[in-house]
């Protein structure tokens, strides 16, 4: 038999690596959704008020992100954007606890909730978290909130 090389793939060669990257794509990890995406929480923030809170979470493998805006936190002046730093401090699986934390948040005018986030955490498969409370640093004066109420509808499953 004789062997033409023409610097081409043949259409054997071609389907053969066409099998093996279908293969590698269907052996890959499914993206993880974390479930409920949002959640409701109640936090009484002493002398800085009390009021609802909306977390948003969001999962990709074992980095997750959650998001909080609150009417439990008003703010007294105009708040920059990106000068707000946060940690959330959630139960993990009823008994641990983890932090996710950051300095992310939009522009805030004087009077306005509190939005703060995206907040970064590492989490496994099958961790169950729910919020215990939110610390909010902004110019230097610390609010702890504590929550109140469970998690509606309930934690966050990743």
């Amino acid at each position: 038999m004789r062997h033409v090389r023409s610097g081409k793939l043949g259409i054997g060669t071609a389907l053969g690596v066409a099998v093996a990257v279908a293969g590698t794509l269907a052996m890959a990890p499914a993206a993880t959704a974390v479930t409920p995406d949002t959640a409701t929480l109640s936090f009484d923030c002493g002398s800085y008020g009390s009021g609802t809170a909306t977390l948003t979470a969001t999962q990709d493998g074992t980095a997750a992100t959650i998001s909080v805006s609150t009417s439990a936190i008003k703010s007294p002046i105009d708040i920059g954007a990106n000068s707000v730093r946060s940690t959330l401090t959630l139960t993990k699986n009823g008994s641990e606890t983890i932090e996710f934390s950051g300095g992310a948040n939009p522009a805030i005018p004087a009077g306005g909730e509190v939005s703060t986030g995206p907040l970064t955490g590492t989490v496994a498969a099958g961790d169950s978290l729910e919020g215990t409370s939110l610390k909010v640093v902004v110019l230097g004066i610390t609010a702890t909130c504590n929550a109140t109420s469970a998690q509606s509808p309930g934690p966050f499953v990743f």
